[in-house]
């Protein structure tokens, strides 16, 4: 069985972000297993100086959670044009230790007001050399915070992008296991 985390870049309780991962989680469940990281605020500030064996416990359960998927699922929120902060500084503590390299990654948008993060967002993970996958990268309108995963999956307007895009990472993963196979 496919394997993949599910990474919220919002640390506010009742994201639609959140509920956007929960609601996908339901979706691809007779396809995949899906695990949160819920760790995005324990991670400590990134600083090249401290990223030395051993790292903080934290960063290692990070990337130790990072490896184990066959794929990732983001979504994020804007904040002020950019990436959360506590987002870029997970990535940061990957950066060098390469735990993305070749992953596939989905990019869920639950807002069309927000159209600068996630372009940055999809920059920072391919110079990362993550594969993100454009199909499995949509934009699916959720109206305002106190959004529910059981409302979402009754919703055709958000089962149908979700799960298209949740088709296009599963396509990715089989291509690169055939791919490992036959190499």
């Amino acid at each position: 069985m496919v394997h993949l985390l599910a990474i919220c870049g919002s640390l506010r309780s009742g994201s639609s972000n959140q509920a956007l991962l929960e609601a996908a989680a339901r979706i691809v469940s007779a396809r995949a297993t899906m695990a949160f990281y819920e760790e995005l605020a324990a991670l400590p500030a990134f600083n090249p100086d401290a990223d030395v064996e051993p790292v903080p416990d934290a960063v290692a359960r990070w990337r130790r959670a990072l490896a184990d998927a066959d794929g990732i699922v983001v979504s994020c929120p804007e904040y002020a044009h950019g990436v959360p902060g506590a987002l870029k500084n997970a990535l940061d503590w990957v950066v060098g230790s390469g735990e993305l390299m070749g992953k596939p990654i989905a990019l869920l948008n639950a807002s069309p007001q927000s159209t600068f993060a996630h372009p940055q967002l999809a920059e920072t993970l391919t110079v990362m050399s993550a594969r993100v996958v454009p199909a499995a990268s949509v934009t699916v309108a959720i109206a305002g915070r106190g959004a529910d995963a059981a409302e979402l999956v009754t919703d055709p307007g958000v089962v149908a992008p979700l799960d298209a895009a949740l088709s296009a990472l599963l396509d990715a993963i089989a291509e690169d296991r055939a791919a490992a196979a036959s190499g």
